[in-house]
């Protein structure tokens, strides 16, 4: 499905530049912006310029290009001592979504299998074909979602409910948890899709209620304490989220407020669908205590997007994910199919299969 916005692209050859859809913006303005510096990229992934984590991974793979291409003149050698500065400074960025240091790890597996080569030119050439790559495969891997998800659509119905955005703006392609909707969408299949509006940065509200729109699926926004009663209420069929990082034992690491979710969609019998590529999934993370969450600024709650809205020395708490059970997950649908149930058992099978484990 051809959507009328480009996340994220490579402008230009060597010396290039990252290109942004700034989505701190929406949906009052549609803006790009240009990214040459390591400094410029970092902030973007910090501040939510791009977010979610498929895109903020293809961020970072060319991310290490940015902060590596003004020394392309150099020796290889200088560029890979270069490289162990620019990949702390983006993986610092954002510690919880696991495909930012995936992607920064590949492309450093990329550098050391270039192990001949002695041209700077030739190895930052390199660092960009592999960016390339997995941008490209992030598309390819957002289709087979979309198909796979919407084959579970055609069987419980199209009245949807959706947290945070994990949708075309999260990714390179069409999405993880939208990924679904616009595959049914273009299947003509009739959608009712229910967005949270997820304090306190409202992705729901300002991100995916604006793509949905944009590109006509029927779309109503929610507050997020509304999810559990409009769940009850029979208005809903399924709930499709995505995942920032999913542990070995099939735990599920979201935006704060899935939990919650989950809860609700269990209580009442509704499917708990989590759409994630497996670069999503983290197996040195045994379960969802292991996976760091993020605590961002306390004026996010106090005085964000809605303005001051409490006291100004209030004390807050501000994390930005929770962790969803593996028990409270229907399936985890995957590019490679549906991992229904997931398990320990389950997903080491999987990332065995993908070759992500021995």
């Amino acid at each position: 499905m051809q959507l009328p916005f480009k996340t994220l692209e490579w402008v230009g050859d060597l010396p290039g530049h990252l290109r942004l859809l700034e989505q701190t913006l929406l949906p009052q303005e549609e803006r790009y912006v240009d990214l040459d510096r390591l400094d410029e990229v970092v902030d973007a992934i910090y501040r939510l310029a791009v977010r979610g984590a498929p895109a903020i991974g293809c961020a970072a793979a060319y991310g290490v290009v940015v902060g590596l291409q003004d020394a392309r003149d150099e020796s290889a050698d200088a560029i890979r001592a270069r490289f162990a500065e620019v990949a702390e400074r983006l993986i610092a960025a954002r510690p919880t979504a696991v495909n930012l240091a995936w992607a920064v790890r590949r492309v450093a597996a990329r550098l050391a299998s270039e192990r001949d080569t002695r041209s700077g030119e030739a190895l930052v050439r390199a660092a960009l074909d592999e960016a390339h790559a997995i941008a490209r495969e992030d598309a390819e891997q957002c289709a087979s979602m979309g198909r796979h998800g919407a084959d579970l659509i055609e069987r419980t119905g199209g009245r949807l409910l959706t947290h945070c955005n994990a949708g075309a703006l999260a990714t390179a392609g069409i999405g993880t948890a939208l990924a679904p909707m616009y595959t049914a969408h273009e299947r003509g299949l009739a959608l009712e899709v229910y967005a949270d509006e997820t304090r306190p940065l409202l992705q729901g509200a300002r991100i995916t209620s604006w793509e949905l729109d944009r590109a006509g699926i029927d779309v109503t926004l929610i507050t997020d304490g509304m999810s559990a009663s409009v769940i009850g209420s029979g208005r809903v069929d399924a709930v499709f989220v995505g995942s920032d990082r999913i542990a070995r034992n099939g735990d599920v690491c979201n935006k704060i407020g899935t939990y919650a979710v989950a809860l609700a969609a269990r209580e009442h019998g509704v499917p708990f669908y989590v759409v994630a590529p497996l670069s999503t999934f983290d197996p040195d993370s045994a379960s969802g205590a292991e996976i760091p969450i993020e605590e961002r600024e306390a004026d996010e709650v106090r005085a964000g997007r809605l303005g001051g809205v409490a006291p100004a020395g209030v004390k807050v708490y501000n994390p930005a994910f929770d962790v969803t059970p593996a028990a409270l997950v229907t399936a985890i649908v995957t590019e490679r199919g549906v991992l229904e149930r997931p398990t320990l058992a389950g997903v080491e099978a999987l990332l065995r299969e993908a070759g992500r484990i021995d």
